[in-house]
């Protein structure tokens, strides 16, 4: 609390105030506040300039009893300090302008709340299809002889659209990340993902799932370390055909099948 009457408390207490006021301005959670800021700034810097003119005063009017420590007298000392303070004083003009203009400016600023950015959609991914040994052999040997484009456009064969999404849906899998490992291979073109590990020796094709598809339920919903986990893919000639290409082939197991993974 100020005293009004001691000029050495209420000058430590000055000190602290602008001390703890230079701690909290350094972030402004509502920028509207510096407004209110400003405005004790400003007042303040008025009050800086009457403070000196006073220092400046107290010099000069008690001159007749300023001595140097060895009894000098240092009514000239008094004088040049009374001098300074005066011109300090003079230099807070500008200041004290410049800051009532600028809480002027900061008057007419209508701050608007920061609008969070709206997130990225999520992305997910429904399989197509898996091969591995000898029919991932064969793509392969098309992905290094003609590129992953004509890789994915072979794969691409086994889907058939809303049928593909929904026997992914049944089977557990849609993914919320993509089905790759950490030395697999990775291309994406068309809303297909093709990946690929060569010394695995496997191959597999994911389709993006939109967004306006309904949200499965969360059980229906894998991790993409759970992505391969299973079997492979059967011919799109089945479906071609009519019959069940989710089926297994009579006699015996099969080495692939749509909608599966490994």
């Amino acid at each position: 609390m100020a005293t009004f009457v001691d000029p050495v408390a209420d000058a430590a207490e000055a000190y602290e105030g602008l001390r703890g006021l230079a701690h909290a301005t350094r972030a402004f959670e509502d920028p509207a506040d510096t407004y209110r800021v400003l405005g004790e700034v400003s007042g303040s810097v008025r009050l800086l300039r009457q403070v000196l003119d006073q220092l400046s005063r107290a010099h000069a009017d008690h001159r007749d009893i300023a001595f140097t420590d060895d009894r000098a007298p240092a009514e000239a000392v008094a004088l040049a300090a009374a001098d300074e303070l005066h011109q300090a004083a003079d230099g807070l003009d500008e200041v004290a302008d410049r800051v009532m203009h600028a809480h002027e400016a900061s008057g007419r600023i209508a701050w608007h709340t920061h609008t969070n950015p709206e997130p990225e959609p999520s992305r997910r991914w429904v399989n197509v299809v898996f091969l591995q040994g000898s029919e991932a052999d064969e793509v392969l040997d098309l992905i290094d002889l003609e590129g992953v484009q004509a890789g994915i456009a072979h794969l691409a064969q086994w889907d058939f659209g809303d049928e593909t999404t929904g026997a992914a849906f049944m089977n557990g899998e849609v993914y919320d990340q993509l089905p790759a490992g950490q030395w697999d291979r990775t291309f994406e073109a068309d809303g297909y993902v093709l990946t690929y590990n060569p010394q695995m020796g496997y191959v597999g094709l994911v389709r993006e799932h939109p967004d306006t598809t309904p949200t499965p339920d969360e059980e229906e919903v894998v991790a993409a370390r759970d992505a391969f986990s299973g079997v492979t893919s059967e011919s799109p000639r089945r479906a071609a055909d009519g019959t069940d290409w989710f089926a297994p082939k009579a006699g015996g197991a099969t080495s692939s099948s749509v909608g599966r993974s490994l």
